[in-house]
């Protein structure tokens, strides 16, 4: 290859980069759109979940987390599914812990039982993320040597 060709390609790469770059732009700033939706939809509920139970009001924060994870995760553009992924382990390492800690202090069968559950969810999560890391990643790699 000659110069040019090399020139040529670093720059189709750079537009590459760019675009992905404008890609989690949008995708991050779609994030924060429905977090700022989530925390709208919270403050107008507060005066009447302070009123109803603890439990309900706890579910319907695990509700609107559920809703906004569910649709930032779909927004991400492939080319970033790896970091993601990556990101996503080390919050699940930290669940494990949260969960550990919930099950360990638990009074109660039932909480022991959920904390219990927490903690193998959080562990087939990290487990099964860096095996789908390590799949992507090897489809990277050059064949042969």
């Amino acid at each position: 290859m000659n110069p040019t060709d090399l020139a040529n390609q670093a720059q189709d790469s750079a537009r590459r980069a760019l675009d992905l770059a404008g890609q989690a732009q949008g995708s991050a700033n779609r994030a924060l759109e429905l977090a700022e939706q989530a925390r709208q939809a919270l403050e107008a509920m507060a005066p009447v979940a302070a009123a109803a139970e603890p439990f309900l009001y706890l579910l319907t924060i695990f509700l609107l987390a559920c809703f906004v994870g569910y649709h930032v995760v779909w927004s991400v553009t492939p080319a970033l599914h790896s970091p993601l992924m990556g990101v996503t382990n080390a919050i699940s390492s930290v669940i494990v812990v949260g969960a550990i800690l919930a099950a360990g202090t638990a009074d109660g069968f039932v909480a022991r039982m959920f904390g219990f559950l927490a903690v193998t969810l959080a562990a087939v999560n990290i487990f099964g993320g860096f095996l789908v890391t390590r799949r992507m990643l090897s489809m990277f790699k050059k064949k042969g040597g």
